[in-house]
């Protein structure tokens, strides 16, 4: 028995127009593929038997298709519909909006939150089709969305404070805040120039002991400081006997008998010269426990970081220096002093300055040195090894490097917390701004007591209960350069340490092509 051919037919409606035309369209598409399906099964011949269950499970499985069309199509016309009204509503509310930009003042501002009689909050219609843009201004006479009028930052101060006080000592460091934006007005590290204002009158020369070339060398300078230039010069007691051993004519060169006569001279003193290595100029800084006359350091000892200047070229460095101007590195100095247990601060002894370092070890005892370390009262850690160093950036590349510590520049400020051979893999060094003050305490439970020495000096016992205070001396030292700060520091690690030196690769052998 053959089947007649048939085509189902189904509308489906993509085209724009009215919701209702669309939705009728559907229906008549629909019931002409019911109307298909009926004929199919009515003009059957011989007439469907009730044997025939596989056209009956046909002509059921056409009717299923054709009820899942219809209730497709229906649910496509209801979402056509709420989209068009949607937009209907869109394009009203737009259209009120714009009317009310049109309208506004010139003094318009940016939409803001509203809240309505019942409490709640609600945002103005404007804020909810543009609810991004809220932080910038519409400009009036401007169609909706063109904000291109950005609200200025607010305005704010900055200002240094030191122990809590409003404090001007780093003016020149205050930073700009217009616009909103932060940038520093001037930095501390730039090259510092020294011109003289009257000619220098009177030199005071320290020497290195024991060394038969520093001898020859000062007695030719200060023959020639006095002959060439007219200048007092001052020495000490030993190199006096020196020069007299030599001649007479040096009779003329003062020196002082008691290291406290220093004090009275320091107003007195227009320039330091020392002949030596840095140990000379350690030497010659601690003579002064306040101000220090500019120095003027010539090398003669094993290694040179703040000894620029050749012995043999002394007569046109100094003939440069004395007629100015120079160009100095002001080396940061660190103020101590020892807080006996049970005493209180103000009962304390007088401070002691450092250009190097503070070094705390365990002495003679064989037990780890247990340290409490504070910064600004806050406790930092326990060191537990043989011993701490804080340094300050001159200082960097002596113990402190030995130690494992950084190469710092000498005027960058601050205070390097070098631990020696701590028993822990993770404790390493630090530098800590130059504002702070660092406190070392030995505990009272300690095994033993620790010692404590101040450039490598005065070697003094911390016992248990102890602190020792260190903070940065308002009192630096200013060094002359050879050529500038920076050149004399690089070429400093370069020459005493060879600071990377390496042979250089053969540029022999596989190339990347």
């Amino acid at each position: 028995m053959s089947s007649p051919n048939y085509k189902l037919h189904y509308t489906d409606s993509v085209g724009n127009g009215d919701g209702n035309s669309s939705r009728s369209k559907q229906e008549t598409g629909l019931k002409q593929s019911e109307r298909a399906v009926e004929e199919l099964l009515t003009q059957q011949t011989p007439p469907i038997q009730a044997s025939d269950d596989h056209l009956i499970e046909f002509s059921e499985a056409l009717r299923t298709v054709a009820k899942a069309l219809r209730g497709s199509a229906q649910e496509k016309a209801v979402a056509r519909a709420e989209a068009a009204e949607w937009k209907r509503k869109y394009e009203l509310e737009r259209s009120k909006n714009l009317d009310l930009l049109l309208q506004a003042p010139s003094s318009s501002k940016s939409p803001r939150l509203n809240v309505p009689e019942n409490g709640k909050f609600a945002r103005s219609s404007l804020e909810r089709i543009c609810s991004h843009e809220l932080l910038q201004d519409c400009e009036p006479n401007s169609p909706i969305g063109s904000f291109n009028k950005l609200k200025r930052k607010a305005s704010f101060k900055l200002s240094w404070e030191c122990k809590g006080q409003a404090n001007d000592q780093h003016k020149k460091e205050i930073v700009s805040f217009e616009s909103g934006n932060i940038t520093t007005a001037d930095r501390s590290s730039k090259q510092i120039s020294l011109t003289w204002e009257t000619n220098p009158q009177n030199v005071m020369i320290f020497t290195k002991p024991n060394s038969a070339s520093v001898e020859v060398l000062s007695v030719a300078m200060v023959r020639w400081l006095r002959e060439q230039k007219g200048l007092n010069v001052y020495v000490e007691p030993r190199v006096k006997a020196q020069l007299l051993l030599v001649s007479t004519f040096f009779d003329f060169v003062q020196t002082w008998e008691d290291d406290k006569e220093i004090s009275f001279l320091q107003p007195k003193v227009d320039l330091v010269i020392t002949l030596g290595g840095d140990g000379t100029v350690l030497w010659a800084a601690s003579r002064f426990n306040g101000a220090v006359p500019p120095i003027v350091p010539f090398s003669m000892g094993s290694l040179g970081f703040m000894t620029p200047f050749h012995s043999e070229q002394y007569p046109d460095r100094l003939e440069k220096v004395l007629k100015g101007p120079i160009s100095i590195t002001l080396r940061h100095r660190l103020q101590c002093h020892i807080i006996e247990a049970g005493k209180a601060d103000s009962e304390t002894e007088d401070q002691t300055l450092v250009l190097n370092e503070v070094t705390i070890d365990r002495g003679l005892s064989s037990y780890l040195t247990n340290l409490d370390c504070y910064c600004d009262d806050l406790f930092v850690t326990c060191v537990q090894g043989d011993g701490l160093i804080l340094s300050t950036t001159s200082g960097s590349t002596a113990y402190s490097l030995a130690a494992g510590g950084s190469m710092v520049h000498p005027q960058v400020p601050g205070i390097l917390f070098t631990p020696i051979c701590p028993h822990s893999l993770s404790f390493r060094p630090l530098i800590l701004p130059d504002h702070v003050t660092v406190k070392v305490k030995v505990p009272v439970d300690s095994r033993s007591s620790a010692w404590v020495s101040f450039d490598g000096k005065g070697r003094k016992e911390l016992k248990s209960g102890d602190t020792l205070v260190c903070s940065m001396s308002p009192w630096p030292v200013s060094t002359a350069c050879q050529v500038e700060s920076t050149n004399d520091f690089l070429r400093s690690i370069h020459d005493g340490l060879h600071w990377n030196l390496r042979k250089t690769q053969s540029s022999d052998g596989p190339r990347i092509t």
